[in-house]
C-alpha cells in the first residue's frame, strides 16, 4: 500500500489541500514540518497521535521538522471556550528544552528542531504588517473557523493575530528550510491555509497541507490537556503503567481505530487483530496489543514489559485498577511499615501511618496488616511488593537496599 493511500485507511486524512497531494507524498521525497506551542513541559497523547504521523512520513523518506512555537507561545492560540492564560518567556523556555529532548527521543535524534521565537524576535510590528498583513484580508481571517466561534464571545487583537504569525511560519520554513508540508491537528486547518496562502502570494509557489482528525475518547472528549484527561509522555508525570492501563481499558468500539492511528503494525496485523475483536473479545488481544506497542514506541522494551506485569498482577490479584502506580523507594535493615508507607507516599506522616495500620487500612500483597513496627523484610523476601490502603489505592512498591 502506497503511503498516502496507507493514511487514508488508518483514518489520517480529514482536510487535504490539493489533490496533488497524493501524487507528492507517493512519488516525491518534501521536507515537512509538524508544530506545536510549549504550553507545558511536557507532551501528551493527544500530540503524540500526530507525531507518529510524522514518524511514518519520515520512514517513507520525507523530512521532518518540528517547530515548537517560542513566539506563537507568548500569544496562545485561540479556544473556542476563551484566551489562553499568558505564560512568561523564562518558562516557556523550560518548556522547550523538555519538549525538545521528548521529540528527540521519540525519533531517534532523526529529526530537526526549530523555534520560531527565534525568526521572530526581531520582527518589528511595522514589518510584519507590511511584510505580511498587507497580504491577508480581515475577512478571510473572521472565516476561519475557530475565530468565527468567537466572535459572539469576543476576541482579543493577539489572539485574532496569531493565524498570522502561524501563516508566516510556514513561509519562513519554506524560504529557509524548503518545507512544502505542513501536517497538524484538525483545529489548526485556519492556521495551515493561512500559511499555504502567503506562500503563493509572496512567492508564487504551491505548498501543501492536511490534517489529521482529532483523537477522541469513548465520551467523544479530545484527549489533551485542555480537556483534564492528559496522558503525559514524560513518565514522571504519567507513569508507563498508566498509559498502558488507559489503553488496555479501551473500548471495543475504539480498539481497532486506535490499533491504526497509534501504531506501526501492518494492515494484515490489524485486521487480524479486528477479527479478535468480533470472535473473542473477552481475550482482549487487540487492547493488549495497542497498549504494548503504544507504551514502547514511547519508552522503551523495559518499561512496556515492566508495565504489562505489573497489569497481569493487578489483574491476577484482584486489585482495583483505580490509582495503581509505582514507586522506588530505598530501605535499611531498621525500615518498619510506618517507614515503608511514608516513602511510597501512601501517608504523610508516620503517626498518620500508625494510624491508618491501627485502623484496618493497610494491606501488603492482599495481606492485611496490623503491627506498624513490623520490618520491611518480615513482610517479603522480594523486592518488589503492592503496598494498599483501602480498596482503590495500590501502589507497587520497588525496594532498593
Amino acid at each position: 500500500m502506497k503511503l498516502y493511500d496507507e493514511l487514508v485507511w488508518r483514518g489520517l486524512v480529514k482536510d487535504v489541500s490539493n489533490p496533488e497531494l497524493e501524487n507528492l507524498l507517493n512519488n516525491e521525497k518534501v521536507t515537512f514540518y509538524w508544530g506545536t506551542d510549549p504550553t507545558a513541559d511536557s507532551l501528551h497523547i493527544g500530540h503524540y497521535s500526530s507525531l507518529v504521523t510524522a514518524k511514518r512520513l519520515a520512514r517513507a523518506g520525507h523530512k521532518p521538522i518540528l517547530l515548537i512555537g517560542g513566539a506563537t507561545g507568548l500569544i496562545g492560540d485561540p479556544r473556542p471556550s476563551g484566551e489562553r492564560e499568558i505564560i512568561s518567556k523564562e518558562t516557556l523556555d523550560k518548556y522547550f528544552e523538555g519538549i525538545k529532548k521528548q521529540v528527540t527521543e521519540l525519533f531517534d535524534g532523526n529529526i530537526e528542531l526549530v523555534n520560531n521565537y527565534d525568526w521572530m524576535k526581531d520582527y518589528t510590528f511595522l514589518d510584519f504588517l507590511r511584510d505580511i498583513g498587507k497580504y491577508i484580508n480581515v475577512n478571510y481571517m473572521l472565516n476561519k473557523d475557530i475565530i468565527n466561534r468567537r466572535l459572539d464571545s469576543g476576541i482579543t487583537y493577539a489572539e485574532f493575530s496569531y493565524t498570522l504569525i502561524q501563516g508566516y511560519d510556514y513561509l519562513h520554513l519554506f524560504r529557509e528550510k524548503g518545507v512544502r508540508l505542513q501536517a497538524a491537528g484538525s483545529d489548526q486547518w485556519g492556521n495551515i491555509t493561512t500559511g499555504i496562502e502567503l506562500i503563493r502570494k509572496i512567492e508564487g509557489s504551491e505548498a501543501y497541507g492536511f490534517t489529521m482528525p482529532l483523537i477522541l475518547d469513548a465520551n467523544g472528549k479530545k484527549i489533551g490537556k485542555s480537556e483534564g484527561n492528559a496522558l503525559w509522555i514524560d513518565k514522571n508525570k504519567t507513569s508507563p503503567y498508566k498509559i498502558y492501563q488507559y489503553f488496555i481499558n479501551t473500548d471495543d468500539s475504539l480498539v481497532v481505530h486506535y490499533l491504526k492511528v497509534f501504531t506501526f503494525l501492518s494492515k494484515e496485523e490489524i485486521e487480524a487483530l479486528e477479527e479478535s475483536v468480533k470472535t473473542e473479545p473477552e481475550k482482549r488481544l487487540a487492547q493488549k496489543t495497542l497498549a504494548f506497542e503504544i507504551v514502547k514506541d514511547l519508552h522503551g522494551e523495559e518499561e512496556v514489559i515492566k508495565a504489562q506485569k505489573t497489569s497481569e498482577e493487578v489483574f491476577s490479584k484482584g486489585y482495583s485498577e483505580e490509582g495503581m502506580i509505582e514507586e522506588t523507594v530505598n530501605i535499611d535493615d531498621s525500615s518498619n511499615l510506618m517507614d515503608l508507607l511514608v516513602l511510597s507516599k501512601i501517608a504523610p506522616s508516620k503517626s498518620e501511618a500508625r494510624r491508618l495500620v491501627i485502623g484496618n487500612g493497610i494491606s501488603i500483597n492482599s495481606v492485611k496488616q496490623t503491627d506498624p513496627n513490623i520490618l520491611v523484610s518480615d513482610l517479603t523476601s522480594e523486592n518488589t511488593l503492592v503496598v494498599s490502603k483501602g480498596k482503590k489505592t495500590h501502589i507497587k512498591v520497588t525496594l532498593v537496599k
